[in-house]
């Protein structure tokens, strides 16, 4: 495309274009300092602006940084000094005993077998003595030779005693010597002393007697007291010997009422008080509580698990609970302590063991060493260390330090604050 000259161009538009004005240099400096005025304004302002903001952001974050810092706190909460204890147990006989034979013999009959229940005296067998009737026999034999024993030496006696008093008699005239008169003397003191011999020898006959009759009544077997028969080993003819290493015919338990026995555990066991109430079940009998109360208690802690040892007693009059049933205990006892729950995020756990921080009357934080008697999850049982009326850094944190300044807030003030915020706009 070709260029065009003026004149070229003031040809084809048909008119003549005015000639150009020119601006003054004057007016072109005044308008430059105006826009330079304008813009350093402009500049001066945004700047300052944010100088001041900058600033006033700086010295909010100073604030904060020399400010405390705010924790939660919660006070300990005293929990109920009765502790409920859910512990296994074992059932028991009251009374369990073998029945030994007190007399050697065959067993001629037995009476009664596993599960019959019997009364105290009851005859639970007869056994045959053959040999203690030949005793017995033989002693009633020799009782009556020592009775006519007897009568010979009284005899004797008394023919001594008249020759002595003869002699006596005779002396003072001289037709007995005094030789005579002492062996006369000498001969009745021997006849009452044959008598007491005599005498002591039937006792000791009749003695012996009562023994073998004794043991003869011991051939049947009785019941010492009244239960339940567990256990028979004894059939007709068996030889049973007497004595405490003889096999045991019977085995007799006594279940009502029924004694059940648990562990207590050592941090509970000097509130054991008798007459406590105490309730069993056992997985035989869902849903069914037998009620007892603590009868006995050991008095002192086994040394391998340091507990002790409690008797319980149930009424078991339907025969329920069987000797050597595994049961569960509940018992109510009081803590021998006072204890505080705390939320378990408050324990620090370092090398300097278990520790709070409590928050004090001037705000500042103190590190108190606890002991924790039981773990709940979420909360912790506080046996030593707390007295209930601190306040307790609901928070731990390895960033507290002895004598920290804090700013403490409860949960009421926070809800407070939480309520008098302004809604934020979406």
């Amino acid at each position: 495309m070709s260029s065009r000259s003026p004149e070229e161009a003031e040809h084809a538009l048909e008119f003549r274009l005015p000639a150009a004005t020119p601006v003054p240099k004057r007016r072109l400096l005044t308008v430059a300092v105006v826009a330079l005025v304008i813009l350093a304004a402009l500049f001066a302002f945004g700047y300052l602006r944010r100088r001041g903001e900058h600033n006033a952001l700086a010295e909010t974050a100073s604030g904060a940084s020399r400010s405390a810092p705010r924790i939660e706190v919660v006070s300990p909460s005293r929990i109920a000094s009765d502790r409920a204890l859910a512990l296994p147990a074992s059932v028991q006989a009251l009374q369990e005993t073998a029945v030994l034979a007190r007399a050697s013999g065959y067993v001629r009959a037995w009476r009664v077998d596993i599960g019959d229940k019997v009364k105290k005296g009851q005859v639970l067998a007869e056994i045959e003595t053959p040999e203690l009737d030949q005793e017995l026999a033989q002693a009633q034999a020799q009782l009556g030779q020592t009775d006519a024993q007897l009568a010979l030496t009284k005899a004797n006696r008394k023919l001594a005693q008249a020759n002595y008093a003869r002699a006596q008699r005779l002396a003072p005239s001289g037709i007995v010597s005094k030789a005579d008169l002492d062996t006369t003397q000498a001969q009745a003191e021997v006849g009452d002393a044959n008598v007491k011999v005599a005498q002591a020898n039937i006792a000791a006959q009749q003695a012996n007697i009562a023994r073998l009759r004794q043991l003869k009544a011991f051939a049947k077997v009785t019941a010492p007291f009244d239960g339940t028969v567990t256990r028979r080993t004894v059939e007709v003819g068996t030889l049973v010997t007497a004595g405490n290493n003889a096999n045991p015919l019977f085995r007799i338990a006594a279940l009502d009422p029924a004694r059940v026995f648990v562990q207590v555990p050592q941090d509970v066991a000097p509130s054991v008080r008798q007459g406590a109430e105490a309730k069993v079940t056992v997985r035989e009998y869902p849903g069914r509580v037998f009620q007892g109360e603590v009868t006995r208690a050991a008095g002192d802690l086994d040394p391998q698990t340091r507990t002790m040892n409690v008797e319980i007693r149930i009424p078991n009059h339907d025969g329920a609970l069987l000797a050597g049933m595994y049961a569960e205990v509940a018992l109510t006892l009081p803590s021998p302590h006072q204890a505080f729950e705390i939320p378990a995020t408050a324990l620090l756990s370092d090398a300097h063991g278990q520790r709070v921080a409590v928050v004090d009357g001037q705000d500042k934080l103190h590190l108190v060493p606890v002991v924790v008697e039981r773990d709940n999850g979420a909360t912790l049982d506080i046996s030593t260390g707390l007295t209930g009326s601190e306040r307790i850094a609901k928070l731990g944190s390895a960033a507290f330090v002895e004598g920290m300044q804090v700013d403490p807030q409860t949960p009421q003030q926070q809800a407070q604050e939480q309520q008098q915020r302004p809604p934020q706009k979406g």
